[in-house]
């Protein structure tokens, strides 16, 4: 019998992850190696472990898990990642791929079918959750700039103009035109409702 598939679980919910590595090891040929619970601790686990296969989470503290896939593949190729995150969001899943990852799932996944999509993943295969991708190709790319995405999600904790201007280093009046640009792009009414979107879309 071949050696199992060396899993790492990335996900900030500890439940989740005890849960996720528990469905896993009923597999034979599966194996959990590691478990880290943000984004910062995958790759140092991944360059200790030489995991077959990381299962990350999207939104984690630290880094998120499409940083952390990044990371990954520039670091430890031969690790492949596949995404598994209660947010399926169409933009979460062209920037996870954009970022290197294998494949992307939605946490509610039948168990049979997360181990399949594992042993897929490792095969060399893509896989993705079929209603995602359709919503992906439906949504598009983000229109938003890169220095517009900053300044949306320094907005998104209410901050002043001001604030956000002293963290990006930017004028008020910079700050201010990316914000009216974003909301125009997002078809919104103010910047919070423009945050909305952006993070509905997986924009952010």
């Amino acid at each position: 019998m071949s050696a199992p598939i060396r899993i790492l679980l990335a996900d900030d919910q500890a439940l989740v992850r005890g849960a996720l590595a528990a469905l896993l090891s009923l597999e034979p040929d599966l194996e959990v190696v590691a478990e880290v619970g943000d984004g910062a601790a995958v790759l140092p686990a991944v360059l200790a472990q030489k995991p077959d296969v990381a299962l990350l989470d999207v939104e984690m503290p630290q880094m998120d898990g499409i940083a952390a896939t990044a990371e990954v593949r520039a670091a430890a190729p031969d690790t492949r990642v596949l995404i598994v995150t209660t947010f399926g969001r169409p933009g979460f899943l062209r920037r996870a791929m954009q970022a290197g990852a294998s494949g992307f799932v939605v946490k509610d996944t039948p168990a049979a079918q997360l181990a399949e999509a594992v042993r897929r993943v490792h095969a060399g295969l893509r896989v993705v959750d079929p209603q995602l991708a359709t919503d992906s190709l439906i949504a598009g790319e983000s229109p938003l700039t890169q220095r517009e995405t900053e300044v949306l999600q320094a907005a998104r904790d209410g901050s002043s103009v001001a604030a956000i201007a002293g963290r990006l280093f930017l004028s008020e009046g910079t700050v201010r035109n990316h914000l009216s640009s974003a909301i125009g792009k997002t078809g919104t009414g103010n910047r919070a409702e423009a945050v909305l979107i952006a993070e509905g879309n997986g924009w952010l």
